[in-house]
């Protein structure tokens, strides 16, 4: 009989506020949550990622907020590239992983003679 794999562990809780200061910590909250929203993703829970992708709202609104009364050194510079990079790549596979529910839906929606059950 073929061992299945553990049911991954619920994310403890959605973030909030960075936990480094300065602009950094926005880059590395957004980076966080964009990993937890694609591990949500690989999973299938659709309304954890749902959550996640607020909360991201939120660090998002919040870095603009703080980015107007902060500048990054050229050191954080590249650092917040690269952190853009990786949240960036998340994204990418978070939207392959829902291309497929998308086009069913699509598709139920088109012929509304199907059932939706």
């Amino acid at each position: 009989m073929a061992q299945q794999d553990p049911a991954p562990e619920p994310m403890a809780s959605l973030p909030e506020k960075p936990e480094k200061p300065g602009l950094l910590g926005y880059y590395s909250a957004i980076e966080q949550a964009s990993e937890n929203m694609l591990a949500a993703a690989r999973s299938g829970d659709w309304e954890l990622v749902m959550r996640l992708e607020g909360a991201c709202a939120v660090l998002i609104s919040q870095l603009r907020h703080a980015a107007s009364d902060l500048r990054l050194s050229p050191d954080d510079a590249r650092l917040k590239h690269q952190m853009m990079l990786r949240i960036l790549r998340n994204d990418a596979e978070i939207r392959h992983l829902t291309e497929p529910w998308l086009e069913d839906l699509a598709r139920l929606l088109a012929d509304p003679s199907k059932p939706l059950h």
